[in-house]
């Protein structure tokens, strides 16, 4: 690996680093630190998806037209940074909504930016992203295994004494030195002219919305809108669950997730080749219900072992669905609607999706509340039947269809 590839690698760590430093143990500080609220909760969480119906306007407006894309991500880290650290300094929810909600608008959008940093310095994406792109996955891992396995902020002890906001300020830091490591990054020009014209629906992927005329498509489309719903509750109770019923070092626990997702990801071209499309995006609905079943009737004791299992399932139900999701998306639009296609997606999943999710989440999350604990056996069956529920319609109305080795080899 060159420099420029050990600069991008190191971007997509600290760019993933930072958000598992804080996102993960959100809902956990919230309840027991803010004593918030399962709907204030949702509206914490909720933030994401603001953040990710704005962004498309910051890449398409500002971005792609006007600023190289390495100093506005600069400038939108050391603005996180700021807002990071007044997060680690709110006493109560009221003064720390805010702050989420700011940060989230200037995060969302450099997700696209260090993707358009590290595209742009690549001569073949195809083989050469995925090297980079894991390195934001294990800045996850790494932050979930600090928490945990370093600071022990996530334990009972700690969550008490209120350590658990530290998770902000280290995030913080995390932020300023990605915010000033991106103006020595490789030079990442604008494509587009700032004189050119250009439409609100092509910045927010309005052009692919003919694809919805494709009955297929237009059930996954629905499916993928649906799904989130129950993707919302794992974002936002996992970790409060976990930490409740006694589960030691559950951050550190969690980064199985992301350690499967990666393994699963291996195994995604081979098992789409040998079932297709479809019963790929089944099998990752599937295993939500799975998951859930498996928090609903797991504990801390003698049945651990199936809320370990629950989370090792984070690959099948990330992967098989939303990435297979990708790569469906891309081979429906034809390279002329391919950025818009995806962006609507993004746009669906991420942004209304999660918003309804987490609204959902909150609300049931309330309903099973008894002062500081809840009756999580409740609270999980409802995803995993909604789960189900999503699974089934799309096992119906989606028809097999068939999609190219080429295709698949492009997620």
């Amino acid at each position: 690996m060159n420099r420029v590839g050990y600069q991008l690698s190191f971007m997509m760590f600290l760019q993933f680093f930072i958000w598992g430093s804080w996102f993960v143990t959100l809902g956990t500080f919230l309840a027991s630190n803010l004593t918030a609220s399962g709907a204030q909760i949702g509206m914490a969480f909720a933030t994401q998806s603001w953040g990710a119906i704005i962004a498309p306007f910051v890449i398409g407006l500002i971005a792609d037209r006007y600023f190289n894309a390495e100093k506005i991500l600069g400038v939108l880290h050391l603005g996180g940074a700021a807002l990071l650290f007044q997060m680690h300094n709110s006493t109560e929810f009221a003064t720390f909504y805010p702050f989420v909600l700011g940060y989230m608008v200037l995060y969302m959008p450099t997700l696209a930016l260090v993707n358009s940093v590290a595209f742009r310095q690549m001569s073949d994406p195809a083989k050469e992203f995925s090297k980079i792109r894991v390195w934001g996955t294990v800045g996850w891992i790494v932050a979930g295994l600090m928490i945990s396995y370093m600071f022990s902020w996530d334990s009972r002890a700690s969550i008490e004494q209120g350590l658990l906001r530290n998770t902000f300020l280290l995030s913080s830091c995390a932020a300023f030195i990605l915010g000033v490591f991106s103006f020595i990054l490789p030079a990442t020009a604008p494509i587009a002219k700032g004189k050119e014209k250009l439409s609100l629906g092509e910045i927010v992927g309005a052009d692919a919305f003919r694809l919805l005329k494709d009955r297929n498509f237009a059930v996954f489309f629905i499916s993928s809108i649906l799904i989130c719903i129950p993707l919302a509750f794992y974002y936002q109770n996992a970790n409060p669950f976990l930490a409740e019923i006694g589960v030691a070092n559950p951050t550190g626990k969690m980064t199985l997730g992301q350690i499967s997702e990666v393994g699963f990801m291996l195994l995604l071209p081979a098992f789409l080749h040998r079932f297709g499309i479809r019963i790929t995006l089944l099998f990752g609905m599937l295993a939500w219900v799975i998951r859930y079943l498996m928090f609903a009737f797991g504990d801390a004791g003698d049945l651990a072992f199936t809320l370990i299992v629950g989370i090792a399932l984070h690959g099948i139900c990330y992967d098989f669905f939303f990435v297979t999701g990708q790569i469906y998306t891309n081979s429906q639009a034809g390279q002329r609607f391919q950025s818009s296609a995806q962006g609507m997606i993004t746009l669906a999943t991420y942004g209304l999706g999660m918003l309804i999710g987490f609204s959902v989440a909150g609300y049931i999350t309330d309903s099973f509340a008894a002062g500081a604990t809840h009756n999580w056996q409740s609270i999980w069956l409802f995803p995993a039947g909604f789960a189900g529920v999503v699974a089934a319609i799309f096992l119906l109305a989606f028809k097999r269809q068939a999609v190219s080795s080429q295709q698949i080899g492009e997620p």
